[in-house]
Formats: C-alpha cells, structure tokens, sequence
C-alpha cells in the first residue's frame, strides 16, 4: 500500500466532494472513511484509477452519511452521476481547497492545523505530536475550523498571499513528532505549485528548498545551534540549492517582485558564497530593502541591520537598529553581536544574556548564553 499516493490524492478527492455540494466536515468525514476502505480492499485488489475510486468510494460514503441521518433527510443534496473530473479540473478543485484550508475566519493555528489535516492528509494524531499538544485538544482545534468553513462553497478565487502564510508558518515549525513539518510543507507547496504559476508560490518554493538545503549544518553533533557563519557548508545539500535558485530565477524572470521573491534572493545569495566571507552583503542590503518597501516588515528591517552591519560596519549596524523598536524579537541578540563585532565586549556579553532569558527556544537561548559566556571569559582573562 503506497500511503503516500493517498496523501497526494486526499485534497483531489475532498475538493471534488466540496464542489458537488457536500459540507466541508462532511466531506472530509467521508474520504476519510474512503482511505480507510483503500487501505483494506487496494492491497488485493489496486484499482486501475486510484483516484477515480477514492472519489466514487468517498461521494458513496456521503451519501450514506446524508440518507442515514434524520437530520438532513430533507437537505438538498445532488446525487446525479458525474464523471471523475480530468487533470485540469483537479488542479483547480486542489487550489480551492487550498484557499478554503486557509480561510480569513480561521485563525491561523486553525489554519495550519485545517490543511495539515485535509491537503497534508496528516492524522489528528500526527499534528498534535508535532506541535507537541494532546490529541483531545487538536481534535477540537480541527473540528471547529472545520465548522468555520463548513458553508464556505468553492465557487471564487480565494487569497494566494494567505495561503502561502500558512504554508510558510508549517515550514517554520520544523520538526518534532514523527512528522517533518518542514518537508511535509514543502510538498504541500510542490503540489500547490503545480496547479497555478503565481509568481509568489514558487519564490515561497524557492525559499523552502533554499533554507531547508542548508539544514544538515544548522546543528553540531551535540545539537548545539551552529550559527551560519560557522556552519559546515560542505553540508549544504548542493541539489536543493541548484532547484531552489531555477525556481527562483524563473519566478523573478516573470517581473512581478513579492516578499517570499524577495526572502529567496537573500537565501541564494547566502547559497552561493563558499564561505561566509565570500557573503556579498551589498546585495542582500539592497534585497532587504525591496523587502521593507514591500512589506514595511520591522523583523525584514531587524535583518537589514545585521546586512548594513557586515556591508558598511557593525557602527552603520547600529545606526540602523537604532531606528527600530527594541521589542523587537531577537532585537537585543542583534545589538550584541553588532557591539561584539564593534569591539565593546562588555556591552555585548550583558546583551547576549539578557537577548538569552528572552529567547524564543531552548537551543537559541543556550547558544546566546554560551556566546555570553565566552566573551566574560574573554574580558576576565
């Protein structure tokens, strides 16, 4: 049983049940039955259209479901016969399901958690694990968003830019659980890529597979964090970088410049140095700034800082940052690594300890306090 195949094929046949009329929560309840059912009867039995089965097999269960309950005997529900809709149709019923996971009622957990259910095809289970919350509580977490929706009808575009957040906010999460959420969102991009050319999807494509290239070197042995400019760059999966920058060559040829765009040219530019001092930081400078005048981002303005730090000095660094919120996260960590490279440990080893007992996770705080560490060490001896 190829279980992948029916991950892949899961948002296919859920889009089709929505677009014949069936409730969201509904839908999904019954292509869930019908995965079960393929993974008992395909075994012995493969269908030669494995899709056109989950779909017969899921549109049967709802309708077993509807007629079953008393409740909706007098729901409208069409039940005439449709053909399995071809490749192009369901591309297009994907990337709705798409926008419908990602809903502007839905906050954005729910959201996550929505298509991580119903296009990740992920279990209840397999999310809570991975972000590391009981079952109970993800359950209900996916049965609200899943009422939220369950009138929405895929009958209008819905918003590309919301979608990519959420995708970008799984990546994000990494791994933890038995689920690599990383390269869980990465597929889910893959797919969403192949049904629409919009030039933003494929610079988030770009940006994943650019960041996610480097991941081998982002921890030593010992699972300490090892800062870029330390990491082993022999480790960097050199393939994903080479598909990364044609993506991203491709998407920044259409001329239609967005923020994922922008993040994957600063990720490239990082990709093709040998070594950190190779970096052309000019360049990621003036990336940084079509990211800020595209979005106004205070964390896109924080990273400009550390950029003008290593471009023109760690003093036009602090300049930069001056202008900035100091609430920012990882502002002060920011501050101390420009006042260490500025020569003023003192200063620098106070706010690496005070940027640690803020840090945002456990490997992060332990490298922000070692950093402070080394520098008393340092100014001691």
């Amino acid at each position: 049983m190829d279980e992948s195949l029916l991950r892949t094929l899961t948002p296919a046949v859920l889009a089709v049940l929505v677009r014949r009329g069936a409730d969201f929560a509904a839908a999904e309840d019954a292509v869930q039955d019908a995965l079960v059912e393929a993974v008992r009867v395909w075994p012995d039995d493969p269908p030669r259209d494995p899709k056109g089965w989950l779909v017969t097999a899921a549109w049967r269960k709802f309708l077993d479901a509807v007629r079953a309950d008393t409740s909706r005997r007098h729901r409208e529900v069409r039940v005439d016969r449709e053909p399995v809709p071809g490749p192009g149709e369901a591309a297009d019923d994907t990337l709705q399901l798409y926008f419908l996971c990602a809903h502007p009622a839905l906050t954005p957990a729910s959201a996550v958690a929505l298509t991580l259910r119903a296009v990740g095809g992920l279990t209840t289970r397999q999310i809570a694990q991975a972000y590391l919350v009981p079952e109970a509580t993800m359950a209900q977490r996916i049965s609200r968003a899943k009422r939220t929706v369950s009138d929405v009808r895929l009958n209008r575009p819905g918003d590309v830019s919301t979608v990519l957040r959420v995708l970008y906010l799984v990546f994000n999460e990494g791994y933890s659980g038995d689920v690599d959420l990383a390269a869980e969102a990465i597929r889910l991009t893959r797919h969403l890529a192949a049904g629409t050319e919009h030039e933003e999807v494929a610079g988030l494509l770009a940006l994943m597979l650019l960041h996610h290239a480097r991941r081998p070197a982002r921890t030593g042995a010992d699972g300490r964090l090892v800062p870029l400019a330390e990491q082993d760059r022999s480790l960097w999966d050199t393939r994903l970088i080479a598909e990364g920058v044609g993506i991203l060559q491709a998407a920044l040829a259409r001329d239609r410049l967005g923020e994922f765009q922008a993040q994957a040219a600063v990720a490239a530019l990082h990709a093709d140095a040998r070594c950190a001092a190779e970096t052309d930081w000019v360049q990621i400078v003036e990336w940084y700034d079509e990211l800020v005048r595209l979005t106004g981002n205070p964390v896109a303005r924080l990273n400009r800082a550390v950029a003008v730090g290593e471009a023109d000095g760690p003093r036009a660094g602090l300049t930069a940052l001056a202008r900035l919120d100091p609430s920012l996260p990882r502002h002060t960590a920011v501050a101390a690594y420009l006042h260490e490279r500025d020569g003023d440990l003192t200063t620098a080893a106070r706010l690496y300890a005070e940027a640690a007992r803020s840090a945002p996770s456990l490997p992060e705080r332990d490298h922000l306090t070692r950093q402070a560490a080394r520098l008393n060490a340092e100014l001691r001896g």
